[in-house]
């Protein structure tokens, strides 16, 4: 998994073939999740929980507020709640958190 700060989204590969990734928008103290994707050919393998996962560490590690706009990073986030304070205490109820 590597942060693709260029285009915005941090990537998952498969060997070295690109599987996935989550296109995020960043604003001062604040990371906002729009789109998760995983190539059709990967799917099944768990990949989008380990681009959830690391992607939301690496959120952490940087100190940043998260906002899942993007339904995937939203629902992983309701099922991994140790990654619930991430998001804004204030901004919780507005993504179902």
């Amino acid at each position: 998994m590597a942060d693709n700060p260029g285009r915005s989204r941090f990537e998952v590969f498969d060997d070295d073939e690109l599987a996935g990734f989550a296109e995020y928008h960043r604003y001062r103290d604040e990371i906002a999740f729009i789109h998760t994707e995983i190539d059709p050919r990967f799917e099944g393998r768990g990949l989008g929980g380990v681009l959830a996962r690391a992607a939301l560490d690496a959120a952490r590690e940087q100190g940043l507020g998260v906002l899942p706009f993007c339904p995937f990073i939203r629902g992983w986030i309701g099922k991994h709640p140790e990654y619930t304070d991430l998001v804004p205490q204030g901004q919780r109820a507005r993504f179902g958190l």
